[in-house]
């Protein structure tokens, strides 16, 4: 494993990574029918969308997921902390969806509806993202500490 990665966290990278690189496999391989459905979904909530042809739209974000899902499986090559904040950032666009659509959550509260509750589950993503950035950051500061704390011994070892 390498430095930037804690194996405690390769679990939670398997299976969120593996769950979103299938998503994004199953976007890739859609049908019109699909990718009219997500484009119209998100363009409500993403105006800027509304230019893009629904086709290379859910190309695009079936390749997105699919590089995610990658940056997850991938803890030897890629650090939890970017790890995180990239699953964080897409979660974000997700949670704002959710924010944004009318009739997913219910009225006044950010609970959700019945037809909100399959979007509102991205909320479990963010979390994951921050627990992967906190680790991350935790991990290099204990580092720090045992670099200090080896550098202290070999001082008082040599009398230096």
């Amino acid at each position: 494993m390498s430095h930037r990665s804690r194996i405690a966290n390769v679990p939670v990278r398997a299976a969120t990574g593996a769950f979103i690189l299938n998503s994004g496999i199953s976007k890739l391989l859609a049908d019109k029918e699909t990718h009219d459905r997500l484009h119209g979904f998100a363009s409500g909530s993403y105006p800027v969308l509304e230019k893009v042809p629904p086709g290379q739209f859910g190309k695009a974000l079936g390749a997105a997921e699919i590089a995610l899902g990658g940056t997850l499986l991938a803890p030897i090559a890629i650090g939890d902390g970017l790890a995180g904040f990239v699953l964080f950032a897409f979660s974000g666009g997700l949670l704002r969806l959710y924010m944004k659509t009318p009739g997913l959550r219910q009225e006044g509260s950010v609970r959700p509806t019945r037809d909100g509750t399959a979007i509102a589950k991205d909320v479990w993503l963010a979390g994951i993202g921050l627990t992967l950035m906190a680790s991350s950051v935790g991990s290099r500061w204990t580092a720090r500490q045992m670099k200090k704390r080896r550098a202290h011994h070999m001082d008082a070892t040599t009398g230096c």
